[in-house]
């Protein structure tokens, strides 16, 4: 399933610039030990447009991440799908307690994302942001790349690790199960993911768009 970056209108651009200017205020507001991430849609692999206390090591012009990517997959399954809490770690492998809204332009069409993440050093947070044996289901290791190679190359690793793991998936597969596993979480919407992904398993493009083909229209295998 594509989502591919969209046009923002002029009223779409107002929209995402308050929101910028309510990252800055809540920033101020909340303290240090809140990240805030203004992305916007219009262009998957710079969607960066604001971040105020940057934990994670990116930056304004970073990538989407996997999980933004996926949860533009579940709003188009359902419309009334507007945000998901969960717990998560940094790039330093610290605890986060983090927030990712979906920002909605004219007639409901999702133009971008204000994420919260909550960082702190303080132990009297420390209870507030650690799971407990009921929210064990909330906890999604989000993919915090610096930029698009870091984010490909990270989730073709992991991608990998899983295909070469099962003992049920044939070698002569094991391509087509990666690949799989990347279209599912909407990698190929990053521009060049197609040649990136090509090069890092040693196939060609055609073999991977030949995949990509098979996974649009199953009922024609």
């Amino acid at each position: 399933m594509e989502h591919l970056p969209i046009t923002l209108t002029e009223f779409d651009k107002i929209i995402l610039k308050e929101y910028c200017n309510l990252a800055e205020g809540l920033g101020d507001y909340l303290g240090e030990c809140y990240e805030l991430v203004i992305h916007s849609f219009a262009s998957f692999d710079h969607s960066v447009i604001k971040i105020v206390h940057s934990h994670s090591g990116r930056k304004e012009g970073s990538p989407i991440t996997d999980l933004g990517l996926k949860m533009l997959s579940d709003i188009k399954k359902n419309p009334d799908f507007r945000h998901i809490t969960y717990y998560n770690k940094n790039n330093a492998g610290k605890p986060l307690k983090s927030c990712t809204i979906a920002i909605k332009g004219k007639h409901g069409k999702v133009i971008g994302m204000l994420c919260i993440n909550m960082d702190s050093p303080l132990y009297t947070f420390i209870d507030s942001i650690r799971p407990d044996a009921s929210q064990k289901e909330n906890i999604i290791n989000e993919t915090l790349a610096e930029n698009v190679d870091e984010l490909i190359f990270e989730k073709l690793t992991a991608a990998r690790d899983n295909v070469f793991s099962d003992r049920n998936i044939q070698a002569v597969n094991r391509n087509r199960e990666i690949i799989s596993s990347l279209y599912s979480d909407g990698i190929f919407n990053m521009k060049d993911s197609v040649v990136k992904v090509a090069s890092l398993l040693g196939i060609s493009k055609n073999t991977v768009y030949m995949h990509i083909r098979n996974l649009k229209n199953p009922d024609k295998n």
